[in-house]
């Protein structure tokens, strides 16, 4: 089972504990985000927890100097935030996008901590996923550091590869992003990452038309990869 695969596995039994969240907290909330929305930034991460139920979040930070962007998580079906704050309780600086209409469950931080403590399996799944993001993180910090445009893309295609149980694969969830949604995941601007895209055209590897980024050829992504 490869990451991507694993990670969706998990995310999909994270949505099963939320759907039993009427028995354990009669505070949380059903929020419902339309596209351009900006869901997160005003609310305190610092006292509510949420659970992605349906459509996707970009989180990310922008140095208003340069006007760069960078995306540090981008959330789908199945997917939580803000992880850190709940570790810590810290309230973090940081600016959110809705990217496709969007449902949250909102729930109290202490609510979600006793969840922690007393739900064995949840217990099991959050710290999988804890695990995921972090491996994330370092992986975006290497690859900001090591490699080029062309190679950050490739990685980024890399890690949103879906594996289904007959073998077959498909890009999701940043298979319909904005090229200058996929520049500030990998730290760029669109005019490098539109280079890049042609380029891995050109290969044979992908194909692009308006709204959507499709792998004709994984094989030859990987051994990109392992240039």
């Amino acid at each position: 089972m490869d990451i991507q695969t694993d990670t969706l596995n998990h995310q999909q039994l994270i949505l099963q504990e939320v759907n039993k969240l009427p028995l354990l907290s009669k505070k949380q909330k059903t929020l419902i985000f339309k596209k351009g929305d900006d869901p997160l930034n005003s609310v305190d991460t610092d006292k509510y927890f949420y659970f992605v139920m349906s459509g996707k979040i970009k989180i990310y930070q922008i140095d208003f100097n340069s006007s760069k962007e960078q995306t540090l998580y981008l959330l789908s079906r199945g997917d939580m935030f803000d992880v850190v704050s709940l570790l810590d309780g810290s309230k973090r600086e940081y600016i959110s996008e809705v990217l496709e209409d969007t449902q949250l469950i909102q729930m109290p931080l202490a609510d979600v901590e006793n969840m922690i403590l007393q739900d064995a399996q949840f217990r099991q799944f959050f710290y999988s996923y804890l695990a995921s993001q972090l491996k994330s993180m370092e992986e975006l910090a290497i690859s900001l550091s090591f490699y080029d445009v062309y190679q950050r893309v490739i990685q980024l295609f890399s890690r949103f590869v879906y594996t289904d149980k007959n073998n077959n694969k498909s890009l999701q969830v940043i298979d319909n992003l904005k090229h200058e949604d996929i520049a500030s995941m990998v730290g760029s601007v669109r005019k490098v990452v539109n280079r890049s895209l042609q380029k891995l055209k050109q290969d044979g590897i992908i194909e692009l038309s308006r709204k959507k980024i499709h792998i004709k050829n994984f094989q030859k992504l990987l051994d990109k990869l392992n240039i």
